[in-house]
């Protein structure tokens, strides 16, 4: 599949706007691989071939076991995910899955028990920022596997 357009330099606003949010996610308090976990799995249920690259990666780099990893798309029913990261699961989910109406109450209530009010709103920024993410890779057609963790990083910082 080749790359449409490559929006980074087409809307260089947009992407740094982008990245705006991404510094905001890296500096909120919320545990790294949480977040990377949340957005591989928003990435898997999208098809974003190059963000569910990028997180896995990530995930690795952090130390995530290949195992967690393998079982992501099955957490529900896999021992290897604490309760925390169970309830940033669902909660992602019911926001990307908005076709069905509303996140249900007792999904918020379900979060509420592991995350404050600040956590719980830069979890949502997560979720809300990884699927844009998703479809400005999708529909540009970012190619996957090009994804380099140290590189990506030190992209970053240069454009902070």
């Amino acid at each position: 599949m080749n790359r449409r357009t490559d929006y980074q330099t087409a809307s260089p606003k947009a992407y740094q706007a982008m990245l705006g949010l991404e510094h905001h996610l890296k500096t909120c308090g919320l545990e790294p691989n949480l977040v990377h976990l949340v957005k591989l799995r928003v990435s898997q249920m999208n098809g974003c071939a190059y963000c569910i690259d990028m997180h896995w990666k990530d995930l690795r780099a952090g130390g995530e076991s290949e195992q967690k990893l393998y079982e992501l798309d099955a957490w529900r029913e896999a021992p290897f995910y604490t309760d925390r990261e169970r309830a940033a699961l669902a909660w992602a989910e019911g926001l990307t899955n908005l076709h069905d109406g509303h996140v249900p109450d007792a999904l918020y209530e379900a979060a509420r028990r592991h995350f404050d009010e600040r956590e719980l709103a830069d979890l949502t920024l997560a979720v809300a920022t990884i699927n844009a993410w998703n479809r400005f890779a999708i529909a540009f057609r970012s190619p996957a596997g090009t994804y380099q963790p140290q590189r990506h990083a030190a992209a970053r910082v240069a454009a902070s």
